[in-house]
């Protein structure tokens, strides 16, 4: 009954939102994986899976929903100081999610991928799975999406200002300062989702958020689902609506 009830909001919810004016570029903060295994009594690895899983499947719902680009905070550059088990986990999920297996969908999908951020800390191995799909997907025209891996928006702009700073460049504007930055290819996000009560950017793509809208909820990444993904286009909809 509450999976038909579930569905029941779900299709409503649908008809309330204007597919026609959904956000081209949506960023999400995968946050809380590792809280929605420990209070399910589950070593925080669990999390981490079953948020691999869900993140499969918001990726191919954007895809249904034709939005040109997605951009996931996978891993920061905070999450070095995990526990070493843990950190080996989440890049040992990384290699299994750049398989040739999900190579082969994201082409059937027409999907575009890109690692942003300093992908030179991962071993060599990690390195040519990350190059191995971008080069496969590259000439793909559908949804772009962005795996953002041992990224920090601090490092992000101290990057840009030192190529720019060795470019010699003089007319810095923000235009010109934005060809520097890992995002280069697409348009700032219109909306930034945040799973797991946290209500912060904690470093996630801190100059192209200037003018994002920000969406949070109190679930965890792992509970995250169709239906909250609606939710936050509807109420990014009635604030655009209000403006």
């Amino acid at each position: 009954m509450l999976s038909f009830t579930k569905e029941l909001k779900k299709r409503r919810l649908r008809h309330l939102i204007n597919w026609d004016a959904i956000p081209k570029h949506v960023a999400i903060m995968m946050d809380g994986n590792g809280r929605w295994a420990t209070r399910r009594g589950l070593p925080r690895t669990a999390g981490h899976f079953a948020g691999m899983k869900v993140m499969e499947d918001i990726i191919y719902v954007s895809h249904k929903l034709k939005l040109h680009y997605l951009t996931l905070y996978a891993f920061s550059t905070e999450n070095w100081k995990r526990p070493a088990v843990e950190v080996e986990y989440i890049i040992g999920l990384i290699n299994q999610f750049v398989t040739e297996i999900n190579i082969h969908r994201f082409n059937e999908n027409n999907i575009k991928v890109n690692f942003i951020g300093d992908i030179s800390r991962f071993s060599e191995d990690t390195q040519q799975l990350m190059r191995s799909v971008i080069d496969s997907t590259n000439g793909n025209t559908g949804l772009t999406v962005n795996f953002a891996v041992n990224y920090g928006g601090r490092a992000e702009i101290i990057h840009a200002t030192r190529a720019i700073v060795a470019k010699g460049t003089d007319n810095i504007t923000i235009e010109e300062f934005g060809k520097y930055l890992h995002t280069v290819d697409c348009p700032s996000p219109e909306l930034i989702i945040r799973t797991s009560g946290e209500k912060r950017l904690s470093g996630f793509l801190l100059w192209q958020a200037a003018q994002s809208e920000l969406w949070f909820t109190d679930e965890m990444w792992p509970s995250f689902n169709e239906y909250l993904y609606y939710q936050a286009f509807y109420e990014y909809q009635q604030r655009k609506n209000r403006a």
